[in-house]
């Protein structure tokens, strides 16, 4: 696998790094959830999806969360596909960040 499985509290642990971004998968309308601060949304489902990320950096750390943590999941082995190599999946999504609070 090109991505780890992580809890609320080793994402915000890990947020702390400098060269780290959180990648916010979800569709736009999903926000009303609650939102992790800096993050920057690319929405999976969007057909620009694979341009938007062909833009960004793979020597950056992505942190990154959808609703549960599926959408996440298959997003971070996407990106392992295309050559990222420090990629974190919020176990659990917004919802386990939200419990965390």
């Amino acid at each position: 696998m090109s991505f780890e499985n992580i809890s609320p509290e080793k994402f915000k642990e890990l947020m702390e790094n400098e060269n780290t971004t959180v990648l916010d998968v979800r569709a736009p309308e999903e926000e009303v959830e609650g939102t992790i601060p800096g993050a920057v949304l690319i929405n999976i489902m969007d057909p620009s999806f694979p341009a938007e990320i062909d833009k960004l950096d793979k020597d950056k750390t992505y942190l990154v969360y959808c609703r549960s943590g599926n959408r996440s999941g298959k997003a971070c082995g996407y990106m392992g596909s295309k050559g990222f190599t420090s990629l974190y999946n919020l176990d659990g999504g917004i919802r386990a960040w939200n419990d965390s609070l």
